[in-house]
Order: C-alpha cells, then sequence, then structure tokens
C-alpha cells in the first residue's frame, strides 16, 4: 500500500467534482500528481456524508453518483470510519475548541490527520490553517461551505 499523503476535505471533494469551482483546476492538478506519483489520500466517512449533502444542497444532485462512484472505486482514496473511540477523541477536541468556529466534521477531520501523522488537506477552509494544518488549495477559493 502506497504512503498516504494528504487528507481530502469536503471542499477538496466538491473543488473535483464541480468543474465551475474556482479551485477546481487546481485540485485536478493535485490528482492527476498524485496519481502519477501512486500516493493515496484519505478522508472520512464524516466528510462523504457531508460532500453528499452539500452536493445535494447546492443543486447538484447530478454528480453525486459520480462522487459515490469515484469514492467506492478508488484505489488511491482510503476512508476513515468513526469509531466509538475517534468519536471520543473528537468530542473532546471540539469542546476544547469551542473558540473556534470548527465543526465537529471539521474536528474529526483534525483528530484523523493528527492520528495519521497528517499535515496536507486537499481543502479550500481556513480551519485546517487555523488548527495548525497545510491546506492544499488557496483558502476561500473554493465554494464557501
Amino acid at each position: 500500500m502506497a504512503a498516504i499523503s494528504a487528507f481530502v476535505d469536503t471542499s477538496g471533494l466538491f473543488a473535483l467534482l464541480a468543474k465551475r469551482d474556482p479551485a477546481h483546476s487546481l485540485a485536478e492538478k493535485w490528482l492527476r500528481e498524485a496519481r502519477a506519483t501512486r500516493r493515496q489520500a484519505v478522508t472520512t466517512d464524516y466528510v462523504l456524508d457531508e460532500t453528499a449533502t452539500l452536493l445535494k444542497a447546492r443543486g447538484r444532485s447530478d454528480l453525486l453518483p459520480g462522487f459515490f462512484g469515484f469514492v467506492s472505486s478508488s484505489e488511491a482514496l482510503q476512508i476513515e470510519w468513526m469509531s466509538p473511540a475517534r468519536f471520543d477523541e473528537t468530542r473532546e477536541f471540539f469542546l476544547q475548541h469551542h473558540d473556534h468556529r470548527y465543526s465537529f466534521t471539521d474536528c474529526a477531520s483534525f483528530v484523523t490527520m493528527l492520528q495519521l501523522g497528517l499535515s496536507e488537506a486537499l481543502t479550500t477552509d481556513r480551519h485546517f490553517r487555523q488548527a495548525g494544518f497545510v491546506p492544499l488549495l488557496p483558502i476561500g477559493q473554493g465554494i464557501p461551505l
């Protein structure tokens, strides 16, 4: 199995799927480079839930079959599932950082990244930078969540 190189957030998945997203070309470039170097990425079931909901809410249900097809067939995208222990750790992180505007899904992503030793995320979400991670897409360049 290839080494995991980055976390893929909702805004990163949206940028990959939605051709009119301002970060689309950069996200596609990242994906091509990851494929060429056989790097893997990771996301969580919470991010998949959030992405599917976002696509539907933004009137892009047409992208759902491709999204679920990509997720289920990709050998380069590993899905980390919420376990009771990870949920407890996420809850603690969420409560400790109540002064930030992090969503619970953001906190689950941060905890997962910390557990896996990841520093980079395919995201446009400024919260990743605030939490000490390196966004691979321009902050605020994607469709706001």
